[in-house]
Protein backbone atom coordinates (compact mmCIF):
# COMPACT_ATOMS: atom_id res chain seq x y z
CA UNK A 1 0.00 0.00 0.00
CA UNK A 2 3.04 2.33 1.13
CA UNK A 3 4.71 1.40 -2.99
CA UNK A 4 1.15 2.76 -3.89
CA UNK A 5 0.95 6.12 -2.34
CA UNK A 6 4.12 6.73 -3.04
CA UNK A 7 4.13 5.93 -7.15
CA UNK A 8 0.96 8.31 -7.27
CA UNK A 9 2.50 10.89 -5.22
CA UNK A 10 5.36 10.82 -7.61
CA UNK A 11 3.33 10.42 -10.45
CA UNK A 12 1.31 13.56 -9.32
CA UNK A 13 4.36 15.53 -8.39
CA UNK A 14 5.95 14.62 -11.89
CA UNK A 15 3.34 15.80 -14.08
CA UNK A 16 2.73 18.89 -12.11
CA UNK A 17 6.06 19.86 -13.32
CA UNK A 18 6.47 23.67 -14.09
CA UNK A 19 9.10 22.73 -16.78
CA UNK A 20 8.28 24.68 -19.86
CA UNK A 21 6.81 22.27 -22.81
CA UNK A 22 8.15 22.18 -26.05
CA UNK A 23 6.32 25.40 -28.02
CA UNK A 24 6.46 24.22 -31.42
CA UNK A 25 6.25 27.46 -34.09
CA UNK A 26 3.25 26.92 -36.84
CA UNK A 27 3.00 28.34 -39.71
CA UNK A 28 0.03 30.06 -38.56
CA UNK A 29 1.95 31.68 -36.13
CA UNK A 30 4.68 32.51 -38.11
CA UNK A 31 2.69 33.76 -40.87
CA UNK A 32 0.86 35.95 -38.19
CA UNK A 33 4.59 37.39 -36.71
CA UNK A 34 5.38 38.31 -39.92
CA UNK A 35 2.03 40.62 -40.90
CA UNK A 36 2.32 42.42 -37.58
CA UNK A 37 5.69 42.93 -38.44
CA UNK A 38 4.81 44.11 -41.74
CA UNK A 39 1.80 45.63 -40.99
CA UNK A 40 2.30 49.91 -41.52
CA UNK A 41 -1.20 50.21 -40.83
CA UNK A 42 0.60 52.48 -37.94
CA UNK A 43 0.71 55.46 -40.28
CA UNK A 44 -2.45 56.19 -41.61
CA UNK A 45 -3.98 59.01 -41.10
CA UNK A 46 -3.40 62.79 -40.51
CA UNK A 47 0.07 64.31 -39.50
CA UNK A 48 1.21 67.86 -38.37
CA UNK A 49 4.93 68.08 -37.73
CA UNK A 50 5.45 69.69 -34.80
CA UNK A 51 9.54 70.54 -35.14
CA UNK A 52 9.11 72.73 -38.27
CA UNK A 53 11.08 75.77 -39.37
CA UNK A 54 9.72 78.84 -37.96
CA UNK A 55 6.21 80.11 -40.47
CA UNK A 56 6.26 76.31 -42.13
CA UNK A 57 3.51 74.04 -41.60
CA UNK A 58 4.62 70.64 -43.03
CA UNK A 59 2.17 67.65 -43.09
CA UNK A 60 1.65 63.88 -44.00
CA UNK A 61 -1.67 62.01 -44.91
CA UNK A 62 -0.92 58.13 -45.39
CA UNK A 63 -3.80 55.79 -46.89
CA UNK A 64 -3.65 52.05 -46.94
CA UNK A 65 -4.93 50.92 -50.75
CA UNK A 66 -4.47 47.54 -50.10
CA UNK A 67 -2.13 44.59 -47.56
CA UNK A 68 0.69 45.27 -50.29
CA UNK A 69 0.10 49.56 -50.72
CA UNK A 70 0.30 52.20 -48.70
CA UNK A 71 0.05 55.94 -50.39
CA UNK A 72 1.37 58.97 -48.64
CA UNK A 73 1.31 62.51 -49.49
CA UNK A 74 3.70 65.57 -47.57
CA UNK A 75 3.68 69.03 -47.81
CA UNK A 76 4.59 72.13 -46.54
CA UNK A 77 3.13 75.36 -46.40
CA UNK A 78 4.35 78.64 -45.84
CA UNK A 79 1.56 81.84 -45.09
CA UNK A 80 -1.09 79.57 -47.14
CA UNK A 81 0.86 78.45 -49.99
CA UNK A 82 2.35 75.02 -50.75
CA UNK A 83 5.60 75.41 -50.94
CA UNK A 84 6.99 71.97 -51.53
CA UNK A 85 4.84 68.46 -52.36
CA UNK A 86 5.97 64.78 -52.24
CA UNK A 87 4.25 61.37 -52.76
CA UNK A 88 5.02 58.11 -51.06
CA UNK A 89 4.16 54.95 -52.44
CA UNK A 90 5.10 51.89 -49.87
CA UNK A 91 4.34 48.94 -52.16
CA UNK A 92 5.62 45.18 -51.92
CA UNK A 93 6.58 43.67 -55.09
CA UNK A 94 8.16 40.15 -55.53
CA UNK A 95 8.52 40.22 -51.42
CA UNK A 96 10.03 43.51 -51.36
CA UNK A 97 8.97 46.25 -49.67
CA UNK A 98 9.99 49.50 -51.13
CA UNK A 99 9.42 52.94 -50.99
CA UNK A 100 9.09 55.96 -53.99
CA UNK A 101 8.79 59.63 -53.46
CA UNK A 102 8.04 61.26 -56.15
CA UNK A 103 7.88 65.02 -56.33
CA UNK A 104 6.01 67.13 -59.11
CA UNK A 105 8.89 68.97 -60.77
CA UNK A 106 10.88 65.44 -60.98
CA UNK A 107 9.59 63.08 -64.15
CA UNK A 108 10.62 59.40 -62.59
CA UNK A 109 10.01 58.48 -58.52
CA UNK A 110 12.99 57.76 -55.77
CA UNK A 111 13.09 54.51 -55.23
CA UNK A 112 14.63 53.18 -51.86
CA UNK A 113 14.53 49.65 -50.81
CA UNK A 114 13.09 48.31 -47.36
CA UNK A 115 16.37 47.08 -45.57
CA UNK A 116 14.83 46.61 -42.15
CA UNK A 117 11.07 45.85 -40.89
CA UNK A 118 10.41 45.76 -37.01
CA UNK A 119 7.19 46.60 -35.10
CA UNK A 120 6.37 49.93 -36.10
CA UNK A 121 9.80 50.70 -37.57
CA UNK A 122 10.99 50.59 -40.97
CA UNK A 123 14.23 51.98 -42.46
CA UNK A 124 14.85 52.34 -46.46
CA UNK A 125 18.25 53.11 -48.52
CA UNK A 126 19.22 54.29 -51.49
CA UNK A 127 23.03 54.57 -51.88
CA UNK A 128 22.68 55.87 -55.21
CA UNK A 129 20.64 59.12 -54.19
CA UNK A 130 22.72 62.08 -52.69
CA UNK A 131 20.57 63.04 -50.32
CA UNK A 132 18.99 61.67 -48.40
CA UNK A 133 20.10 58.12 -48.84
CA UNK A 134 18.80 56.52 -45.72
CA UNK A 135 15.08 56.78 -44.10
CA UNK A 136 13.58 55.74 -41.04
CA UNK A 137 10.60 56.27 -39.52
CA UNK A 138 9.23 54.53 -36.32
CA UNK A 139 6.32 54.99 -33.97
CA UNK A 140 7.58 56.20 -30.70
CA UNK A 141 4.67 56.13 -28.09
CA UNK A 142 1.56 58.34 -29.91
CA UNK A 143 3.71 60.41 -32.45
CA UNK A 144 5.43 59.00 -35.73
CA UNK A 145 9.44 60.24 -35.90
CA UNK A 146 11.25 60.16 -38.99
CA UNK A 147 14.83 60.89 -40.08
CA UNK A 148 16.43 61.43 -43.44
CA UNK A 149 20.24 61.14 -43.63
CA UNK A 150 23.35 60.82 -45.31
CA UNK A 151 26.63 60.41 -44.25
CA UNK A 152 27.11 64.03 -43.81
CA UNK A 153 23.78 65.13 -42.28
CA UNK A 154 20.10 64.16 -41.02
CA UNK A 155 17.02 65.61 -40.66
CA UNK A 156 14.60 64.87 -37.84
CA UNK A 157 11.01 64.91 -38.33
CA UNK A 158 8.17 64.67 -35.61
CA UNK A 159 4.79 64.22 -36.62
CA UNK A 160 1.70 64.53 -34.21
CA UNK A 161 -1.96 63.17 -35.26
CA UNK A 162 -4.52 65.96 -36.50
CA UNK A 163 -7.42 64.23 -34.59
Amino acid sequence: MKKIVFLLCSSLIISCSDKPKDKTLTNETVKSEVETTENFDWLLGDWKRLNNDEGNETFENWKKNNEREYLGIGFTLKNGDTISQEKMELTKTNNQWNLAVSFPTEKNATVFKVTQIENKSFTCENEQNDFPKKIHYWFDNKNIKAKISNSEMEIDFEFEKIK
